[in-house]
């Protein structure tokens, strides 16, 4: 018992040492607080329009990973409810509007799986004048809504976030 112990322990410093460096790109994290103090918040990997390209009309994983949305509220989005919990989230962008997808699935490396999808809808795309040279992402809060921002190369997306 002692030995298996000792093992485990020994093994944890090698194993996040792995993972860390399976990591290709820095996080960041992007929150929007509710009113009644609850929080919402996404994870996403920092790419530039120079390390990564926004697939046309695929799912897109910044970096290798989906973005990570975490809500403290029940939301809804594209006429579906989010439960409160860990999601992955994945833009797709098109031509002339993209495309938003929540998706249960949150096990690292992963493949999409459209079959976990609980969340889907086309949002709001326009083009930018100046373009982002980096992924940036933000939330914008009004009331119980937190809008989600994509801003990549010349493309901004937003996405609604209702809390129940």
């Amino acid at each position: 018992m002692f030995r298996a112990r000792f093992i485990v322990a020994g093994l944890i410093p090698f194993i996040a040492a792995v993972c860390f460096a399976q990591q290709s790109e820095p996080s960041s994290t992007a929150s929007c607080n509710l009113d009644d103090g609850r929080q919402v918040y996404i994870r996403y990997n920092q790419v530039t329009t120079k390390t990564d390209k926004a697939p046309n009309g695929k799912p897109w994983t910044p970096g290798g990973a989906p973005m990570t949305l975490f809500t403290e509220a029940q939301l809804s989005f594209g006429g579906a409810t989010i439960p409160i919990g860990a999601y992955t989230v994945y833009p797709i962008p098109g031509k002339e509007k993209w495309t938003l997808v929540v998706n249960k699935n949150v096990a690292p490396h992963s493949a999409y799986d459209e079959k976990q999808d609980i969340a889907r809808a086309s949002v709001e795309t326009d083009q930018i004048t100046q373009p982002s040279d980096s992924l940036e992402v933000a939330f914008a809060h009004t009331g119980d809504k937190c809008t989600l921002r994509i801003y990549f190369g010349k493309a901004a997306c937003f996405a609604p976030f209702t809390a129940k």
